[in-house]
């Protein structure tokens, strides 16, 4: 008795609905490295660039009233076109006491809380990084946590805790100790600002922390050296990726803030994103408002540029 079996087919052959597509944009030298690239420089370009460069435009300007609220940069006279720029608006950034004032305040504050920030934040990125395997986790999804909740939600119940009646002039209360003013003062801008940047530095610091090999900190300790003297010598240098990146997350957005000043300051809490929000929609100043912002992002990208120059130097030495 002979079995017959089933002829048997080769598989089919996948096709690829984008060959032809792939075909095309090899032939005019178009790669898939370059189409993935292209995304976030459309992005960067449509989104950063051309903004930017419309602020900029607005800003040597000068105001008028109307629709726009500024004067245009081209003119057309007799058939020619004639552009027209003004550095009033920059002049004045310069010689007005309160535009320097108001920089200088931005840069103190957001420096005072990089730094309170970085002070709280070490130490716990540390804990974080050194802990078992779950308790890590969930360490990291406590940090991560205040993301859920809006910036405004979280600024308005820090309002809660510092306010004449609040919970730590009740607690105060309980012990006959005097309320204490903390709200519409700087210490409460600096409460707000690290409370809210506050995870802009852990995660950092945490990302670069656990990769820290723990047999350098054994061989450090077998030389003799004490704790503190490997944590100098040891992490804080492997560390300072961490710390720079760190810094720049929470300085950078501090030094701009409005909604953390305008809620917990007070009238005497100058900062440029206070003048930046009056200037624009109090005064309707658009030309000297987008100077100032125009002003601020030098001021924040120079420094920037000048320490990742540093960073430069020190990796080629």
């Amino acid at each position: 008795m002979t079995t017959q079996h089933e002829p048997t087919y080769p598989p089919p052959r996948r096709l690829k609905p984008w060959n032809a597509v792939e075909r095309g944009l090899a032939k005019v030298g178009i790669t898939g490295r370059m189409l993935v690239l292209a995304a976030p420089v459309i992005w960067l370009l449509v989104f950063f660039l051309v903004p930017l460069f419309v602020v900029f435009g607005i800003s040597l300007t000068t105001k008028q009233f109307g629709r726009p609220p500024y004067s245009p940069l081209l003119t057309t006279e007799e058939g020619t076109v004639q552009l027209t720029l003004h550095l009033n608006n920059y002049i004045r950034l310069f010689t007005d006491n309160l535009y320097v004032a108001a920089y200088l305040s931005s840069i103190r504050i957001a420096a005072i809380a990089t730094i309170i920030t970085l002070l709280i934040g070490y130490p716990m990125a540390y804990a974080i990084a050194r802990a078992p395997g779950p308790w890590r986790n969930i360490l990291l999804m406590l940090v991560i946590l205040p993301f859920f909740t809006s910036l405004l939600l979280r600024v308005y119940a820090l309002t809660g805790f510092m306010r004449g009646n609040g919970v730590i002039n009740q607690f105060l209360g309980l012990f006959g100790i005097q309320p204490i003013v903390m709200m519409q003062t700087d210490f409460a801008v600096y409460v707000g600002l690290v409370y809210t940047y506050l995870p802009f530095m852990i995660l950092p610091l945490y990302t670069n922390l656990v990769k820290l090999d723990a047999s350098l900190l054994e061989a450090s300790a077998d030389l003799g050296a004490r704790p503190l003297r490997t944590f100098l010598s040891v992490t804080l240098p492997l560390s300072l990726p961490g710390i720079v990146a760190g810094s720049m997350l929470v300085f950078i957005p501090a030094i701009g803030e409005f909604v953390i000043p305008s809620l917990l300051g007070g009238p005497e809490t100058l900062m440029i994103g206070r003048v930046l929000w009056d200037e624009f929609f109090s005064a309707t100043n658009w030309p000297r408002a987008a100077a100032v912002a125009v002003a601020m992002l030098v001021v924040v990208v120079v420094p920037i540029m000048l320490l990742q120059r540093a960073q430069g130097a020190v990796v080629e030495k």
